[in-house]
């Protein structure tokens, strides 16, 4: 929830960067999906445990793009934002880019929103503070956040639509 008394969404931002090697890429040299995934988990929850101040734990994946290859050799970049606070649950933003360490401008190459929830001792979820917004751009994101995180619900509530049969 937006909230004068929350933490702002600087506060929690963070940020990795990791040297893609060989033994995180297929036979042509490209850095797996899964690997990128699991970088992003990882900054999501950093993100997510900083604002809530708290252990936190990924509820669902949505939207991530594969917008281009990282090879072998790139330096990645995880840059993850609190997007949206709902009373235990977060929508953490994580944009992904890379650069060839030898030359070249960074590049984006990827982006997913991750639902990240807080738990109190007992494993249960826990409320979290509010989130400041700054700025209409931050203000935008929450709104955005918002719907996404009702699309979430609902669909956990009554299952994915059916595909269309022809």
């Amino acid at each position: 929830m937006a909230s004068e008394g929350g933490r702002t969404v600087a506060h929690s931002r963070s940020t990795v960067v990791r040297l893609m090697v060989p033994s995180d890429a297929n036979f042509m040299g490209n850095i797996f999906g899964g690997t990128i995934l699991a970088e992003v988990d990882r900054v999501a929850f950093v993100t997510a445990t900083r604002h809530a101040g708290a252990n936190c734990v990924t509820a669902s994946f949505d939207r991530v793009d594969f917008i281009a290859p990282v090879h072998v050799g790139d330096l990645a970049e995880f840059v993850a934002t609190v997007t949206f606070v709902g009373r235990s649950a977060m929508e953490v933003w994580v944009e992904v880019r890379a650069e060839d360490l030898r030359g070249g401008p960074r590049r984006l190459v990827g982006n997913a929103y991750v639902t990240m929830v807080a738990l109190d001792d007992d494993g249960r979820p826990r409320s979290v503070p509010g989130l400041t917004l700054s700025t209409d751009a931050e203000r935008r994101r929450f709104q955005d956040g918002e719907r996404r995180m009702a699309v979430r619900r609902e669909t956990r509530a009554t299952g994915p639509a059916a595909p269309a049969r022809s």
